[in-house]
């Protein structure tokens, strides 16, 4: 049976609640790849000034990852989804905060994976261009997010 990834409820697979969840929707999965989007919105409490803050960028990046995890975890492995934590963040690059009203489309790539470690390089961009890029490392725990 194949899964239309546009159709899963992100609550399913990220362990983050209201108000802190940063992504708004799973678009692509692979064991390779996985890419998301999030509208930039005045209520985000990442946003300030009309802008998404590195901050709330950073977080999307890292929730990127929970939305991989947590589809593996939900969908493959037929189990609850695992927090995971930011071991590392590697040469970050911040191009620009995206504003109100704008998509941030994140595209992330498997670098390596060993056991509960996960190094990724991960890419914001938007209509206008590049947000911002990165490598992050998580380590993923045996604690069950709560529903």
């Amino acid at each position: 049976m194949q899964i239309n990834v546009r159709e899963i409820n992100i609550g399913e697979i990220l362990p983050q609640r209201p108000p802190f969840v940063m992504v708004d929707t799973l678009t692509f999965f692979s064991m390779e790849r996985t890419v998301t989007e999030l509208t930039v919105t005045k209520d985000n409490i990442f946003c300030e000034g009309g802008a998404l803050l590195p901050e709330g960028i950073l977080e999307n990046f890292a929730q990127t990852c929970a939305a991989r995890i947590g589809y593996i975890n939900k969908y493959i492995l037929h189990r609850e989804v695992n927090i995971g934590f930011i071991g590392a963040v590697k040469n970050w690059t911040l191009e620009r905060m995206p504003s109100e009203g704008e998509t941030l489309e994140t595209t992330l790539d498997v670098i390596q994976e060993i056991g509960p470690m996960v190094k990724v390089s991960v890419e914001g961009k938007t209509q206008k261009g590049t947000v911002a890029r990165g490598e992050m490392t998580i380590a993923l725990s045996d604690i069950e997010k709560r529903s």
